[in-house]
């Protein structure tokens, strides 16, 4: 893998869901019974914004084997927030459609996150740590034939001006 396929963790598909299952729980908590359980609330809506940031934070430390070991927190949030919604639905705060729903999307987040760690493991690909010296690099030399391609221009127009 030469590049990345996102240039920001907003991009990323396990971001976007775990950012779609944090805004359900938070609406989720909000309501009856569940709203009056202040620690079940502050449980779950960590859980679930732990997801979320643990993604963001590794994405951003810029190394691959960092970047895995934040999505296996990432994963492991996951759990914890599937273990919340089976106490909130044992406890009659949520319906067990609402159970069934957000439990499949966290079941679902995890597995994504599963396979893009499969996929980090596999790619070649170190992080953007490691390889921003040598992208600048090139982006050096770039930047340089184009000021040489730009000289030439100038030059070749100045001839052709002085033979009219």
């Amino acid at each position: 893998m030469t590049e990345k396929a996102a240039r920001s963790f907003e991009e990323l598909h396990i971001y976007q869901r775990a950012r779609e299952l944090t805004n359900d729980i938070y609406s989720l908590t909000r309501e009856g019974a569940f709203a009056r359980d202040r620690g079940l609330v502050d449980q779950i809506r960590r859980a679930a914004v732990s997801i979320m940031s643990n993604i963001a934070e590794g994405f951003e430390r810029g190394e691959t084997t960092e970047f895995i070991q934040f999505l296996y927190v990432a994963k492991g949030s996951c759990g914890e927030v599937r273990a919340q919604l089976s106490i909130a639905c044992d406890q009659s705060y949520i319906r067990a459609e609402d159970h069934a729903r957000l439990h499949d999307l966290a079941r679902r987040t995890s597995g994504m996150i599963s396979n893009f760690i499969a996929h980090l493991q596999k790619s070649g690909y170190k992080g953007e740590k490691r390889n921003r010296p040598r992208r600048m690099e090139v982006e050096a030399r770039e930047e340089r034939l184009q000021t040489l391609r730009a000289v030439q221009l100038v030059n070749i127009n100045k001839s052709k001006n002085r033979q009219s």
